[in-house]
């Protein structure tokens, strides 16, 4: 079996690493900051602060970080060890051009660069549900690492090149963010017209409306509490990447004003759903 390095083991890298660890893949984990202990560490994983010993260790490198700046710091990283033949599977949601560049700079060291955002919080993280949008240089690339989106995910689309997995994830975090603002709002319409949140959200739920994204944020707006699924500050990071790849619709801005307002109010790193807190505030 291919050996498997794991450079960002947050929210969603650590539940992805699990599912590797379940099916007896051998995982080395970086640890980037001091004192960092993992969860992945149970199920088997070697951690170490050493990105050296986690290239050396492993033939496939996935990646999960938070932005463009820190996957070209990381990647600066990578290029300074032997990584010839080596594959490199980057699940980060950044910008299309980071991906192209990143795809170029792996090529020059002879290395195989997979442009691998997930569609998927936590929770499909955890189930394996989650899905990839994949950009590769040619499909040998994508058919070699099958194995790892099979047991990631539901579904992996091929989508071209390297950067247009990064688009695709753009388009559908954009949806995504439309759908919880629609939801927040709709939610606090009926409030004040005096139908409770209870019932509203039954409403839509059992509606033509209701979606998966709605029936999972449900008891968050009911309880009025919002932990961490997929925090706010990454979708809103999503927006303004969506905007700066010329998509300045109206809709665009007044969905990037309202995460704008929640994060600006103190709900960056609380989930997405407490956009419903700028409304009208």
């Amino acid at each position: 079996m291919k050996t498997i390095g794991w450079i960002g083991l947050g929210n969603m890298g650590v539940p992805m690493a699990i599912n590797l660890l379940k099916k007896n893949y051998t995982v080395t984990g970086l640890l980037r900051k001091p004192g960092q202990t993992s969860p992945v560490s149970t199920y088997g994983a070697k951690t170490t602060p050493d990105m050296q010993e986690v290239i050396q260790n492993s033939q496939v490198i996935f990646l999960t970080l938070p932005n463009d700046s820190a996957c070209h710091e990381v990647f600066q990283q990578i290029i300074t060890y032997p990584i010839q033949g080596k594959t490199f599977i980057n699940s980060s949601t950044i910008s299309p051009n980071a991906a192209q560049e990143l795809s170029e700079l792996l090529s020059k060291f002879d290395a195989i660069y997979l442009d691998a955002p997930v569609s998927g919080s936590v929770k499909p993280a955890q189930d394996g549900t989650l899905l990839f949008l994949i950009g590769a240089k040619n499909q040998k690339d994508y058919t070699d690492n099958q194995e790892f989106f099979e047991i990631l995910a539901s579904k992996h689309y091929l989508l071209g090149t390297p950067g247009m997995g990064s688009k695709a994830k753009l388009a559908i975090n954009y949806y995504m963010s439309i759908v919880v603002d629609g939801f927040a709002e709709t939610v606090l319409f009926a409030q004040e017209q005096g139908i409770d949140r209870n019932m509203m959200t039954q409403i839509v739920n059992d509606s033509a409306c209701g979606s998966a994204m709605t029936q999972i944020k449900t008891p968050s707006v009911l309880q009025d509490d919002y932990p961490t699924a997929f925090p706010l500050k990454f979708m809103l990071k999503d927006i303004l990447l969506a905007q700066s790849q010329n998509w300045d619709t109206p809709l665009l801005q007044a969905v990037a004003q309202s995460y704008q307002k929640a994060s600006d109010i103190g709900y960056a790193d609380q989930d997405l759903m407490a956009v419903i807190k700028a409304v009208k505030y």
